[in-house]
């Protein structure tokens, strides 16, 4: 019998629902962005996200079945999201996920997001060559993680304090730009001159794995204060958007190549939703050309959250019989802390 794996994504604001086969194919990829709905409020709103789950999950999973052609007596398995994330919006996927298993007499695991997002450099790209060293950036992460072995991430660093996709999104807000910020501030970048205004580019030399992103924030709050006591300044908003946008990006870029380089990658990939990022992927292919690397950069359909990627990190983990129990729980992105500390000096 074919394995069929049900992939369920809720660890923020999108419902999302996959199919893979035993290959890692994917049979089909339904998603329910909320961006719309949290847009006036500038971000997420917890609660706003679990009702909009709750509501959801059952259509996309009737719909990611019918667009596979497929029923529910054809899974063998499910992988659900328990971990980082909203706990609210978690709970709505595992009890979804435990209730379906359940019904159908089937096992499932639950599934790291983090992990989840790995799991789609090698969903876009089986052959990328190991050992690799990964990116994952998004609006609540910035991890880098070195991947021995396909399934066996050891994470050996994080930032301090801010994520980039963070950073995208409350810099966009400062600009006056609309949510979500990284598309916004990619947009507007493409019209601005990216050397007008030299923002720093925090723990760029510190010469370890570690980011940080806060104080730049700070120096756009200053520096757009500074401004208006300047009316004569000739600094267009799309010039410091592009200003703004280089710094971060040269941090990731600069972090990843210098991770590779020391751990003696033979591939790199960035995930999550700044893997999206125009100016980032750009800069990546030149890193490539520089240091003779394999790259891989998922689509911009498994960049941001998707239960694709949870599906693959889970057909893993279903083949190691990983099965997880009736009383497996929804963590918190706080609840994840010392679970990635462990994983951090495991890996040192």
């Amino acid at each position: 019998m074919q394995a069929l794996v049900l992939g369920i994504e809720t660890s923020c604001d999108e419902t999302a629902v996959a199919i893979l086969d035993g290959t890692g194919k994917i049979q089909s990829n339904v998603l329910d962005s909320q961006t719309d709905m949290h847009a006036p409020f500038g971000g997420v709103v917890p609660e706003l996200a679990s009702r909009r789950h709750m509501e959801r999950l059952e259509v996309l999973t009737k719909e990611a079945l019918a667009c596979a052609s497929l029923s529910l007596a054809d899974i063998t398995g499910i992988a659900v999201t328990n971990r980082p994330g909203l706990v609210g919006a978690l709970i709505v996927g595992v009890n979804f996920a435990k209730a379906l298993a359940f019904a159908l007499n089937i096992p499932y695991v639950t599934v790291n997001h983090l992990e989840g997002h790995l799991a789609s450099a090698w969903l876009t790209n089986p052959e990328m060559p190991i050992p690799a060293m990964v990116l994952v950036a998004s609006g609540g992460h910035t991890h880098l993680a070195w991947i021995p072995k396909r399934g066996e991430p050891q994470f050996i660093g994080w930032t301090l304090d801010d994520a980039a996709g963070e950073a995208f999104d409350k810099g966009a807000k400062m600009l006056g730009l609309p949510y979500p910020g990284g598309p916004a501030i990619d947009a507007l970048a493409k019209e601005g001159n990216r050397r007008a205004v030299l923002f720093p580019r925090p723990q760029l030399r510190s010469g370890d794995s570690t980011f940080s992103f806060s104080g730049l924030k700070t120096s756009l709050l200053y520096y757009l204060k500074k401004l208006k006591s300047l009316p004569d300044t000739q600094v267009s908003v799309a010039d410091i958007a592009a200003s703004y946008q280089e710094a971060i990006v040269d941090v990731l870029v600069e972090k990843l190549g210098h991770a590779a380089r020391q751990h003696k990658a033979k591939a790199i990939s960035v995930v999550g939703g700044v893997a999206a990022n125009s100016r980032l992927r750009e800069k990546l292919e030149e890193q490539v050309v520089a240091n003779g690397l394999s790259l891989t950069l998922p689509p911009r359909s498994l960049c941001t959250d998707n239960a694709a990627m949870i599906a693959a990190a889970g057909l893993e983990k279903l083949r190691r019989q990983e099965f997880a129990s009736w009383d497996e729980d929804a963590l918190s992105t706080w609840q994840c802390k010392n679970e990635f500390v462990a994983k951090v000096a495991a890996s040192t």
